[in-house]
């Protein structure tokens, strides 16, 4: 009797903890298209104090620095990618599975774009996030896919050694960020092996 009146008490409170989670979400009224609105005109925002191109160089020899322009890295314009240091493209080329690790800062665009200002983020300076690496291109794996697509794509233009400042729209980013729809513009170094 105690077991069944236990199960009851806790059904009850699983009940009581989704109603209130749904009223709370239904309070917000936003649809996800919505967000993803808000997702495209903060990246806009962002973009319109820049130049950007919407492809990449035939020769794939893209102008570098903190002058440079954007490009497009994807038909849909889900990650853009300005080169800071190009790194070895001749002697350093990444291989597929080869192990990658990257230190990262990110800001939020959302957050730039409504209040003209975001925190940074990241392991370059602050080693609470830990090492993070991915396999190149081995999706299978959770530790790759969980930095989601576009961490990756600047190494199949540029040397292992490179810098970039990326911006990474949600479905592209992170996979556990995903549903929060909020793109990042991301500072990263790549390297081979531990550091």
């Amino acid at each position: 009797m105690k077991v069944r009146l236990q199960s009851i008490n806790t059904l009850i409170a699983a009940f009581a903890a989704a109603l209130m989670m749904s009223t709370t979400s239904c309070s917000d009224n936003k649809s996800y298209a919505e967000y993803l609105e808000d997702e495209q005109k903060a990246v806009n925002l962002y973009l319109s104090d820049h130049r950007v191109i919407a492809e990449i160089p035939a020769d794939t020899v893209f102008e570098y620095g903190e002058d440079a322009p954007f490009y497009q890295l994807d038909e849909d314009g889900n990650v853009f990618m300005q080169v800071i240091e190009p790194g070895d493209r001749e002697n350093n080329r990444v291989k597929d599975d080869q192990e990658i690790y990257f230190r990262f800062t990110r800001r939020s665009l959302i957050s730039l774009a409504n209040y003209g200002t975001a925190a940074e983020e990241g392991n370059a300076d602050d080693m609470g996030y830990g090492s993070m690496s991915f396999r190149y291109n081995n999706y299978t794996l959770e530790s790759t896919s969980q930095y989601g697509y576009g961490i990756q794509m600047p190494l199949a233009y540029l040397g292992i050694d490179c810098v970039v400042n990326l911006i990474v729209k949600s479905q592209y980013g992170f996979s556990e960020e995903i549903a929060n729809v909020i793109p990042y513009l991301y500072r990263i170094r790549y390297y081979k092996g531990k550091i």
